[in-house]
């Protein structure tokens, strides 16, 4: 009878109705009947009925869904000390809502008192502290987590390294991953130096975390504390990948993109991925698909999509992307040409630090010229902020805009300071420039000494225009010595740059008179190089050569054509050298 009384006993007391409300919220078919009992233990005060309510509202199990009474209840069980409820509530803070309408997307638009705003990452460490106290070891390593990388009031990183070691003890892999990061954050600290910090992101990858996946890759892919193997940094991308890492996405995607030691590019599943996390808002991805796409290389290549891509990756700030955008805008490449666009896109990726385009800009700036000095309304990048705070790029940009009177009075002598710095700071251009003008006597004395050593540094550093000028200083010892050597050199160098000029003076210089051993048939292929380039000279010369068989057969008919050519080109010596052969073919004839 005792033994009866007993069971009856306990099969109505809160704890067993809170069970029997558990089982019955699980039932398929009784999950509401489970939800009103749980609802009258949670107004009655039952704390883990309060927090089995607020899942219920959160996932619609039972009661249709109702983030707003999920997020009132979770915040009591939490403020009651369940532990559960805590954490629950430190996860829902972190939570962006989209649109600003709330958790999961819907709003709670009157949040719980104590409660002051969404998202709060302040609180929601707080709350991850009071569950990691819990004894609770996914909180333990949120806590950590938060520590390492949250708002800088929080931050704690001995304290992170604490709580995440001690989730990790506990067999939690987000504790390892949670060291991993904190060590990963450290600002004193080079990636990869602490090998325990490795061998936790090696344990929760292998765990199966995909964040740890990702950021092994990426260990792997850079040499961080592990060898530098790419294949293995593919793996792990692979896999995070395939569970939705967008980063692990994008990185994945370029990797195939590039060629293997044992295999190919595979730029169709690169473009699949890359897709993937372009369309989830990667800028990375999207750029390297607008590049896909301008380049011809995706499986349905088009420049209206890489207008597309590079859209979203320049709307995200990529400063490439932005400069591809002005290019494509400036030739009218899937999208209407449009000088204003291209400006547009082109000064914002300036802005953004691309140096490329700081230098298109100032090129820019030079082409508009007297169009830039007439219309003082079109608003121009300043730049001169950014030179005098050290910025060799912004020096150069704003010596080209001194020199020229772009968006400001022309100064010479302020031009040539500011493109010295540049060039002494290491800006090719600037050395190209600064050079021209040390040769020129323009904003700065004279000293064609100084003007050679400073167009043989760009000429190094593979500026096509600074080698043909160096090229003719050593050929015709100026501010130097007389070397055919290094010219013939310069000259190789521009000319495999696509140079027509630095074709013709090969051709020259292989031809004869010069301190080097003529080489007539070499001469004939430069001269032939340039003539196909659309070099005048070049195709005078190649005239003469067919004509007269100087480098093998006579070939009259193709001379003709190509001392016709340049004869339209301007060149006196053609008209001359084909009246002779008039005379000659007609004299022949009679």
């Amino acid at each position: 009878m005792r033994t009866f009384l007993s069971g009856l006993l306990g099969a109505v007391s809160p704890t067993a109705r809170f069970r029997h409300a558990c089982r019955l919220l699980e039932h398929e078919g009784r999950s509401a009947q489970g939800f009103a009992l749980l609802g009258r233990l949670a107004r009655d005060g039952m704390v883990a009925a309060q927090y089995q309510v607020a899942r219920a509202y959160l996932e619609g199990n039972g009661v249709p869904r109702s983030p707003v009474e999920g997020v009132h209840w979770m915040h009591m069980a939490a403020c009651a000390g369940h532990v559960e409820g805590c954490f629950s509530l430190a996860l829902m803070l972190l939570v962006d809502p989209p649109d600003h309408r709330g958790a999961d997307g819907l709003l709670p638009v009157a949040l719980p008192d104590g409660i002051d705003q969404w998202p709060d990452p302040v609180a929601a460490t707080q709350w991850a502290r009071r569950a990691a106290e819990g004894g609770l070891p996914d909180a333990q390593a949120l806590y950590g987590y938060l520590l390492a990388t949250g708002p800088h009031p929080v931050r704690d990183p001995q304290a992170a390294r604490m709580w995440c070691e001690r989730a990790a003890r506990a067999g939690c892999p987000q504790g390892d991953l949670g060291l991993a990061v904190a060590h990963l954050s450290a600002p004193d600290q080079l990636p990869g130096t602490d090998p325990d910090a490795v061998a936790a992101l090696i344990r929760a990858a292998d765990s199966g975390l995909p964040t740890a996946q990702y950021m092994l890759g990426l260990l792997h892919e850079r040499g961080w504390g592990l060898p530098a193997d790419r294949a293995q940094a593919e793996q792990w991308y692979a896999r995070a990948a395939a569970q939705g890492v967008r980063p692990a996405q994008a990185r994945y995607g370029a990797l195939l993109l590039e060629e293997g030691a044992d295999r190919p590019r595979n730029v169709m599943t690169a473009e699949t991925w890359l897709r993937r996390a372009g369309l989830a808002g990667d800028r990375e991805a999207a750029a390297l698909l607008g590049d896909l796409h301008a380049r011809g290389e995706a499986a349905l290549p088009g420049d209206h999509e890489a207008v597309m891509w590079y859209r979203r990756a320049a709307d995200r700030d990529h400063a490439v992307a932005c400069r591809m955008l002005a290019l494509l805008y400036r030739h009218g490449r899937g999208v209407a040409a449009d000088p204003a666009q291209a400006r547009h896109w082109l000064k914002r990726a300036a802005e953004l630090g691309d140096v490329a385009a700081m230098t298109d800009l100032a090129a820019a700036l030079v082409a508009q010229g007297q169009d830039a000095r007439s219309t003082p309304d079109t608003p121009l990048p300043d730049f001169m902020p950014a030179a005098r705070a050290g910025d060799p790029v912004a020096a150069f940009n704003l010596a080209v805009s001194l020199h020229d009177g772009v968006g400001m009075v022309a100064d010479p002598v302020q031009a040539a300071s500011w493109m010295g710095r540049a060039a002494r700071a290491g800006v090719v251009n600037a050395e190209y420039w600064y050079g021209r003008m040390l040769l020129e006597g323009d904003g700065v004395p004279m000293d064609v000494a100084r003007a050679r050593h400073w167009l043989e540094r760009a000429a190094r550093h593979g500026l096509a225009d600074a080698c043909v000028v160096a090229a003719q200083l050593c050929l015709e010892g100026k501010g130097g010595p007389r070397d055919h050597a290094g010219a013939l050199a310069l000259y190789q160098r521009a000319a495999h740059m696509g140079r027509a000029e630095a074709m013709f003076s090969l051709g020259a210089l292989y031809g004869g008179g010069h301190d080097l051993p003529p080489d007539r048939t070499r001469a004939l292929h430069w001269f032939m190089r340039g003539a196909e380039a659309g070099n005048a000279l070049s195709q005078f010369m190649l005239g003469r050569y067919l004509v007269k068989g100087l480098a093998g057969p006579v070939d009259r008919v193709r001379a003709r054509y190509w001392l016709e050519q340049a004869a339209a080109h301007g060149v006196r010596g053609a008209r001359d050298e084909l009246d002779r052969m008039t005379r000659a073919d007609e004299h022949a004839g009679s």
